[in-house]
């Protein structure tokens, strides 16, 4: 079966690619500048982005989605590195989401959750140090501080007090991230969609795979590079110095036989330069607890030990992340919850040169930061009518549901006749009950483009061999409801209804090869009728991705019509 998106993933997918475009483009622009505090400014950015498209789109689960996506989409870029910016930016967008989720979409909502988001810049760049250095990296903060103090004369503790003064400004900074957002997102609402000039102008971006497509992505390598990671952890703990510095530096070696760039970031004259400040510190603060010559020693082998336990972290995720690229492990994702993940990513990489293009200068952005945004999530919008045009990416399945006799076919012709009083092609069939002496003594189908009446079921044995409970099918009542059914025949049709799907569909019989085939085409949107006790099973059957359900006793009949207009771009 064709595997479709679901228009969730659809605007995640856009506003994931904005987000991207905003980290490639400024991203590199800071990075190359050297500016100051260039990953709270792109935060920032992510922020305003998350929070001032959600007044126009409201669905559930977006900025986890969002964030997820433009982590993915960060690794395009040529200056990326994998493990960093994946994390940090699927963190702020998860932590948005949690907000929202708590306090709504309110003002607290969206500012504690820039404000922590914000701030979870600062908490990952501690945990990185305390992984890449262990915890000996935390004993030199506090031995230098209260090195600090002693000189000064302080009787305040001050360990704490750099952490604390950073968190409030990276607080107070999300704060205007989220202010901002909002007064975006009040824009878009009460403006329409402003038209984008001078894109075309603008510089296109292609995206550059890191890894070679030749390489020979292995699932045991894989596996490997975790255990050699785990392996130098162990060494690095419970064996001498000598013992450690000569296994990790072969295995290191033996990485970079495995993967040409993972020493990359290690043979830079920036991690040596490192390297000698982090020694030299260390083996001062040492010495400042421990007196002698065995604290200068100490401090000098743990400073060496610190930073081989930073160098196996980059070279082994660098390693890791390069097997990560593999298309088995991507085709995974197709069998797992996250199935539409690789199909919006597609969607992403096409649609980033686009976004690329919307993304102003810094200058401008600095200038008038509510227009400019509200310029850009305006491309937002009209990049989701586009898609909205291309069936084959938006096709929707309603299902409208109850028990037994309560109603279900009633409401689904309220809908139909509320459809066609707006002059929308909708077609395929409704099953008639007919009764007499107060029994159902069968069923008749009505052609909805046409309103002509066919007989299907019947309790008289003459009407057909094939049963369905108490009634026969008669046959020529289920070929012309085929004929109705094809893609052929609702060609054009933006919706198309079944009438209804229940035991024998599921026997793979009645409607159920043409469920199938107009699944498959991909030209229609589909509204069926299901019985409650059997909802669960087509669902799991036919696959379907996101589904909206009409409960006949909850739903009214206008606001589903309305509801599957807006749904589909009717």
């Amino acid at each position: 079966m064709k595997q479709e998106l679901s228009e969730k993933w659809i605007k995640a997918s856009i506003i994931g690619t904005i987000w991207a475009a905003s980290e490639i483009v400024l991203g590199s622009f800071l990075h190359n500048l050297r500016v100051p505090f260039s990953g709270n400014i792109l935060t920032a950015i992510g922020i305003i982005i998350l929070i001032s498209i959600s007044y126009t789109w409201t669905e559930k689960g977006l900025f986890w989605r969002a964030g997820l996506i433009c982590a993915i989409m960060k690794t395009m870029s040529p200056s990326a590195i994998i493990f960093g910016p994946v994390i940090a930016i699927f963190t702020e967008g998860l932590l948005i989401e949690l907000s929202v989720r708590v306090l709504g979409r309110t003002y607290p909502g969206y500012i504690l959750g820039a404000m922590a988001a914000m701030s979870w810049n600062l908490v990952q760049k501690i945990i990185k140090y305390i992984i890449f250095y262990g915890s000996d990296i935390v004993g030199v903060y506090t031995d230098l501080l209260k090195f600090a103090q002693k000189q000064l004369n302080l009787e305040t503790d001050i360990v704490w007090l750099p952490i604390i003064i950073l968190l409030i400004l990276y607080a107070l900074f999300g704060f205007l991230a989220a202010i901002i957002g909002i007064r975006v997102g009040r824009k878009l609402l009460k403006q329409p969609p402003a038209v984008l000039a001078g894109a075309e102008n603008r510089s296109s971006f292609v995206p550059q795979n890191k890894t070679k497509k030749e390489f020979n992505y292995s699932i045991t390598w894989l596996f490997a590079d975790i255990l050699l990671i785990i392996g130098s952890f162990i060494l690095l703990n419970f064996t001498s110095w000598i013992a450690w510095s000569i296994s990790i530096t072969g295995i290191i070696v033996i990485w970079a036989f495995r993967y040409r760039n993972a020493l990359g970031r290690i043979s830079r004259p920036k991690f040596w330069i490192v390297f000698v400040l982090i020694t030299l510190i260390t083996a001062f603060a040492f010495s400042t607890v421990q007196e002698g010559k065995s604290g200068l020693i100490n401090g000098l082998l743990t400073g060496i030990q610190m930073n081989f336990r930073a160098a196996v972290i980059i070279v082994g995720f660098s390693g890791i992340g390069t097997e990560l690229y593999n298309p088995r492990i991507r085709n995974f994702f197709y069998k797992t919850s996250f199935k539409n993940l690789p199909l919006a990513l597609e969607l992403s990489v096409e649609s980033l040169p686009d976004f690329i293009a919307s993304i102003p200068d810094f200058k401008s952005l600095i200038k008038n930061p509510v227009s400019v945004f509200y310029n850009v999530l305006s491309h937002a919008n009209i990049k989701l009518s586009e898609l909205r045009k291309k069936e084959k990416f938006f096709q929707k399945i309603f299902i409208v549901t109850g028990s037994k006799n309560e109603g279900k076919t009633t409401f689904t012709q309220k809908i139909t006749d509320e459809l066609k009083k707006n002059n929308l092609p909708v077609g395929g069939i409704l099953a008639k009950k007919i009764i007499a002496d107060s029994q159902i003594m069968g069923y008749d189908l009505i052609d909805i483009e046409t309103n002509n009446t066919y007989i299907f079921l019947r309790r008289d044995e003459n009407t057909g061999i094939e049963k369905i409970g108490k009634f026969r099918i008669n046959q020529i009542g289920l070929e012309t409801g085929t004929a109705i059914l094809s893609p052929e025949k609702q060609h054009g049709k933006k919706l198309v209804v079944i009438d209804e799907i229940g035991t024998l569909e599921l026997d793979n019989k009645g409607w159920a090869g043409c469920f199938q085939k107009l699944i498959i085409s991909s030209e229609n949107n589909i509204l069926i009728t299901v019985r409650d006790t059997y909802i669960e099973d087509v669902i799991k059957k036919w696959g379907l991705t996101d589904p909206v359900i009409f409960k006949v006793s909850e739903a009214d009949h206008l606001m589903a019509a309305k509801l599957i207009i807006e749904k589909t771009g009717l």
